[in-house]
């Protein structure tokens, strides 16, 4: 079975074997016609609000868009977006475009072009936010927990807002896009955190498809609403980033009529069956392996404990960003809602089948020549206990043979010895990862 993957910009044909190969995939969903002139069609019937064309001139307008990390096709909306705005008298001077990077590092000069095309970095201000500068925010209130609410001042002090991007599924906040452009999108680290806090993650209302209840999503709501009226440019796409439908008007009328909820509900019930029966997979392209350092981010405990598990010889050092957890303890933990919606309960035998198949904890081997390994925990991390990364650190040490490697240094007094390592989040973590991996390599 040849199957094409996405491979840096362009795509990779890959010969898989037909008995041991399952492709999921959603239903496919034709593109729109004309997508530029549906979007001027949105834009000039909007649900909840004035046509767009109505509020922009003689106004400071700011716009949020995606980074480099979502699949809005910024490339082809921010460009018609900003001839719409021209004709409908904005001046360029009054136009900020303000990257909604939510707690992600700043994008460079050459991913802007990319994203927004060359001609719009040159001609128009092009700003990323900055979620860690405090002073570059205005305070909206507090959060449930009590913190600052924090918004970026450039869209806080706007005459016109423009929230664009993408709407999807989304495993803890509902559905992607609407006020999710704003909170996260453009707030403060610590505003971020505390809406991301276990608490919420843990609530099971916080899942795919869910928005009314959902304590994540209506915090982002009311945060969004506090900061003014804003206006909605929201896409849904297919696989190949056509544009299947365009949602604009009142940031929050506009993202309710996504006519989505029940297929989402669907598909995330679809997903979790599919997770509980056992058909988590994996792909892995490499070469050189061992020379080979990996790496995991979201989740990385698990998606890095599954993967030095199931290929140990795969590569010579393993990374995860976040801890790892017990698969079959991991619902008595303060999140364990979320993870049973999204892994299913060890009190049905069929979900404790599949969960114990892929636990990483339960499936060490001893003998085995695992590679070094390095998890990143935080002590007082309510959603991943840090005493599981410990406990898997020295599972791995204890069946590692021949004797684990050297060392790998750490800013943890408690950090596990030889082989494996565990260490405390710090303002330096990318560093002591870099600093893991060029270790392992040479050792």
């Amino acid at each position: 079975m040849k199957i094409a993957l996405a491979y840096g910009r362009g795509h990779l044909d890959v010969e898989f074997p037909d008995d041991r190969t399952t492709i999921i995939e959603p239903s496919h969903q034709a593109g729109l016609a004309d997508e530029r002139a549906a979007m001027i069609a949105a834009l000039d019937a909007p649900v909840g609000a004035a046509p767009l064309r109505t509020q922009v001139a003689g106004k400071k307008v700011v716009f949020i868009h995606t980074d480099i990390t979502r699949a809005t096709p910024n490339d082809r909306l921010i460009p018609w977006l900003l001839a719409y705005l021209k004709g409908a008298g904005a001046r360029r001077e009054d136009i900020t475009l303000l990257n909604g990077l939510g707690t992600h590092r700043p994008n460079t000069q050459a991913e802007m072009e990319q994203m927004l095309t060359p001609a719009v970095v040159a001609n128009y201000r092009c700003i990323n936010h900055e979620p860690e500068n405090d002073d570059a925010h205005v305070q909206f209130g507090v959060t449930r927990t009590g913190a600052p609410a924090l918004i970026n001042r450039h869209l806080a002090e706007a005459d016109v807002r423009i929230i664009t991007g993408f709407i999807e599924p989304h495993f803890f906040a509902g559905f992607s896009g609407g006020p999710k452009g704003i909170m996260p999108g453009v707030a403060a680290l610590k505003t971020v955190m505390s809406n991301h806090g276990a608490k919420n993650i843990g609530d099971p209302r916080s899942t795919f498809g869910v928005t009314e209840g959902n304590p994540i999503w209506e915090e982002m709501r009311d945060i969004a609403r506090r900061v003014g009226p804003s206006f909605l440019l929201n896409v849904a796409l297919n696989g190949q980033r056509k544009i299947t439908g365009i949602f604009a008007g009142d940031l929050i009328a506009a993202h309710k009529g996504v006519s989505l909820l029940e297929t989402a509900r669907e598909y995330a019930q679809r997903h979790a069956e599919q997770i509980r029966t056992g058909t988590v997979a994996e792909v892995v392209i490499c070469a050189l392996h061992e020379k080979l350092a990996v790496e995991g981010g979201s989740n990385s405990g698990l998606l890095m404990g599954a993967f030095l598990t199931q290929n140990p010889g795969l590569a010579r050092a393993v990374v995860a960003h976040v801890g790892i957890y017990d698969m079959l303890r991991v619902e008595l933990d303060p999140n364990g809602a979320f993870n049973v919606t999204e892994f299913g309960t060890v009190k049905d035998p069929a979900h404790y089948r599949a969960l114990r198949a892929y636990s990483p904890f339960h499936n060490v081997t001893d003998g085995t020549n695992y590679p070094a390994v390095f998890f990143l925990a935080g002590e007082k991390d309510g959603r991943v206990n840090p005493a599981n990364s410990r406990k898997m650190t020295a599972r791995l040490q204890a069946a590692t043979a021949p004797p684990p490697p050297p060392q790998i240094p750490s800013s943890s007094a408690s950090a596990a010895p030889p082989a494996t390592a565990w260490a405390p989040p710090s303002a330096k973590r990318s560093r002591n990862r870099r600093m893991c991996s060029r270790f392992c390599l040479s050792s």
